[in-house]
């Protein structure tokens, strides 16, 4: 008897495929892929994973999709723009002309941004801009009690990172640039060469808001701009470090760290302190010595203070 249409020996099926392991995870981004065992007799057109924030994506109801090649075997993918601490559900995907299979689901949570949660949280108010702050330096052990208060300077961080351990005074260094806003170590990275970024290309959306990429501060607070630090300095009793310290901040003369060496600079005679704002390649923050106090540009390598102030 002869076979119908639907039993001839031309019949494709669905693809046979499962979802790798979710590896290498952060606030925004992680790596997974698939492995098509079988092809269903029929053509990989396409091929990738999807993702969402409830069970069970499809290349119909996703948050995002990788398209990853054709053909059989194994394949990685990278997922990008997640969201910190969010639950993720994944799985792969393969089309033939039969139409589209999935395999298994995997589930994981990104990371949270790499924040300072070491640093008591006390806050200050400086009634004549209203505006409240941590009492601190992130990475300090104490609000100042004096200009040149060692137990108040805290950390030096590289405008644009996460407390990633780089911005302790004496962690090591490293001159390799990093492609990406997570680096994957606490090393501070020279940047002895134009544009003298410890990033390679620049990203100017870093430390922007209380929730903005890499924002190193406690939940609720974030860096401050250019224009808060300077409505701040401009409550100061005089402009310079005197003033500095005579404010509702308190803020001490902790110095900075070298772009080109790693070194500490200017301790106990110079303010650095990082803003959010930026100036083309550069960025701004406050700095003040014993003579004067002002807004400048300076380059993103250095290490700088961060006081942060309550959203």
């Amino acid at each position: 008897m002869a076979l119908n249409s639907c039993e001839t020996e031309d019949t494709v099926a669905l693809p046979t495929l499962t979802t790798l392991p979710i590896s290498e995870i952060t606030a925004n981004s992680a790596k997974s892929g698939g492995n098509i065992t079988d092809n269903g007799g029929g053509e990989i057109t396409s091929r990738g994973v999807v993702w969402e924030t409830e069970a069970n994506p499809t290349l119909e109801n996703h948050s995002g999709v990788t398209v990853n090649g054709n053909g059989p075997g194994v394949f990685q993918s990278n997922l990008a723009n997640l969201s910190a601490s969010t639950i993720y559900f994944v799985r792969a995907y393969a089309t033939n002309s039969a139409g589209t299979a999935y395999g298994g689901q995997v589930e994981f949570t990104t990371k949270d941004w790499l924040r300072d949660n070491q640093t008591q949280v006390v806050e200050v108010t400086n009634p004549a801009t209203g505006k409240t702050w941590m009492d601190r330096n992130l990475g300090a052990s104490r609000a100042a009690n004096t200009s040149t208060d060692e137990e108040a300077y805290g950390d030096l961080y590289q405008w644009g990172r996460a407390a990633d351990g780089h911005q302790k005074r004496h962690s090591g260094t490293n001159s390799t640039l990093s492609s990406t806003n997570t680096p994957g170590h606490g090393n501070f990275i020279l940047a002895p060469d134009s544009p003298y970024d410890w990033r390679n290309p620049q990203n100017d959306e870093l430390w922007q808001g209380v929730n903005g990429v890499n924002n190193p501060c406690p939940n609720g607070y974030r860096l401050p701009t250019e224009a808060e630090w300077e409505a701040e300095r401009q409550s100061w009793s005089t402009s310079n470090s005197a003033g500095a310290f005579a404010s509702p901040l308190k803020l001490p003369v902790a110095g900075g760290r070298s772009r080109s060496a790693g070194a500490l600079s200017r301790v106990d005679t110079r303010g650095y302190y990082w803003s959010s704002s930026l100036d083309s390649s550069l960025s701004q923050l406050l700095l003040f010595t014993d003579s004067d106090a002002s807004m400048s540009n300076t380059y993103r390598a250095i290490g700088g203070s961060v006081r942060c102030i309550k959203d």
